[in-house]
């Protein structure tokens, strides 16, 4: 398979568990309405399993997954492009031209042996980075060519905000989606794309339970409300799918959990791996599926939907209203970030937009900025074209928001009211009325929210799943 692939074409959509960006079926909006900005949430592409489960017999899923021939070989051979001089960072003061250094990372088992091509647990795969670079492609033939709303040729980092969480799989695909979007005959030859990493403590790409520990004893709750109400229903797969997990009853919180064996399956057959015939039987992975996304997912109370995605969509929000309020003056028009399956999940779930599926690859949650065409407006007073030229007088009354999901238009519940959307479409958001929401989203102070005082941690935790009863979705 090569992995710089020119579209993806039926096989990619034939894929399990990988949604491809859907350009031809993207709906354009109202001709009144201007595309301003775009903000993009992508799942990585496929990776091997985060665990071992089920290498033995009877079900042999392999253990080692040899999945990472050009993983292993692609950063060097971009790297080599056009010499050394590439790799200077112009916007870098004394920033030197370095020599690459050539290696090779290879895997090495217990036994001291080593294989190329093998992935660690949980590594993105050749299979994942050509989706990802598929996907920036895609963001090109409907941004750039298709929509006019991106430069042909990118020039600066102040144009494309790129930003990752601190793992390997996400980073890599953010460089992968970069170079669909931008090839470098597609880019200054100065540029050099940042891609933006915050520590561990600051991270809000998903919901940050090392750093606030309310959250997780929130989240703890739930999983066990989510155990004690579909473990039940769970155990007639027993008699079908007991034996290849050790004789272990399928359980949320058994050995392996129910969402470890979600992960194992939807890795196996995104790579076109055998398991046994069973998982794929009517039933099965759709029962196992809806426990592990309640297990996951079904915590929306407003505290975790606070502390969970609240400062991520702080953000967002933020940077649309600076959006709207500045226009032009500021040039960034789409910011990529590249994280997880619980990041879309968590923001769709917030925004009461989720579609109870567990996120699949490369899958992406959108938020695009619009903006009223103003064509009949007597042109303004030099102060204004002053105060516009500074940043400060730019209406933000008459921009909306539109939030797609998986390729879809999703109406967001709390702005259904008359308007608080586009009269006639209701997935135009208006900036105020989303704006408001997640406003009510944001932590007043999420440090002291986040806050764990040392005291019984287990009746903390018990009343954490007395609280998740009231809410969580029973089978």
């Amino acid at each position: 398979m090569g992995l710089l692939g020119s579209g993806g074409g039926g096989s990619q959509e034939a894929r399990k568990g990988h949604v491809p960006l859907d350009v031809d079926g993207y709906p354009v909006a109202p001709p009144e309405l201007e595309l301003e900005q775009v903000h993009i949430y992508v799942r990585h592409g496929e990776r091997t399993p985060v665990g071992v489960r089920m290498a033995g017999p009877p079900a042999n899923i392999p253990e080692n997954w040899m999945f990472c021939r050009t993983a292993r070989q692609f950063r060097a051979a971009v790297a080599s492009i056009g010499g050394p001089e590439e790799m200077s960072d112009a916007s870098i003061p004394g920033m030197q031209a370095v020599e690459e250094l050539r290696a090779r990372r290879v895997v090495e088992r217990p036994d001291g042996k080593a294989a190329l091509g093998e992935c660690l647990l949980g590594e993105l795969t050749d299979v994942g980075r050509e989706s990802t670079f598929n996907f920036g492609s895609g963001l090109r033939k409907l941004y750039v060519d298709k929509l006019n709303f991106l430069p042909d040729v990118v020039h600066s980092n102040d144009e494309i905000y790129l930003r990752s969480t601190n793992m390997p799989r996400t980073i890599e695909s953010l460089q992968q989606v970069v170079h669909g979007l931008y090839p470098i005959s597609k880019s200054a030859k100065d540029f050099v794309p940042h891609l933006r990493i915050r520590n561990g403590k600051d991270e809000n790409l998903f919901g940050n339970t090392f750093a606030c520990k309310r959250l997780e004893i929130l989240q703890i709750g739930f999983a066990q409300a989510a155990a004690a109400s579909w473990n039940t229903t769970l155990e007639p797969l027993d008699k079908k799918l007991s034996k290849y997990i050790g004789g272990n009853p399928v359980r949320l919180d058994g050995k392996p959990r129910a969402s470890g064996i979600l992960d194992t399956i939807r890795a196996a057959d995104a790579h076109g791996v055998k398991v046994p015939p069973e998982f794929h039987e009517k039933g099965v992975m759709d029962v196992i599926e809806k426990a592990v996304v309640t297990e996951w997912f079904a915590d929306r109370t407003e505290e975790v939907r606070r502390l969970g995605m609240g400062p991520l969509l702080s953000d967002l929000s933020r940077k649309m209203q600076e959006k709207a309020a500045k226009g032009d003056a500021d040039p960034t028009k789409i910011l990529i970030h590249s994280t997880h399956d619980t990041c879309l999940a968590g923001l769709s779930s917030t925004l009461d937009i989720f579609d109870e599926r567990w996120p699949a690859f490369t899958a992406a949650v959108t938020f695009e900025l619009f903006k009223k065409r103003d064509t009949a407006a007597p042109a303004a007073p030099t102060w204004q074209n002053v105060l516009s030229m500074l940043g400060g007088a730019q209406n933000t009354t008459d921009h909306y928001v539109r939030v797609r999901y998986q390729n879809e238009n999703k109406a967001l519940p709390f702005c259904a009211e008359e308007g608080k959307h586009l009269p006639g479409s209701p997935e135009f958001c208006t900036l105020t009325a989303f704006a408001e929401r997640v406003k009510e989203l944001t932590p007043k102070n999420w440090e002291t929210e986040c806050a764990y005082v040392p005291g019984n941690k287990q009746r903390d935790r018990e009343e954490a799943q007395a609280a998740a009863d009231k809410v969580i979705s029973k089978p």
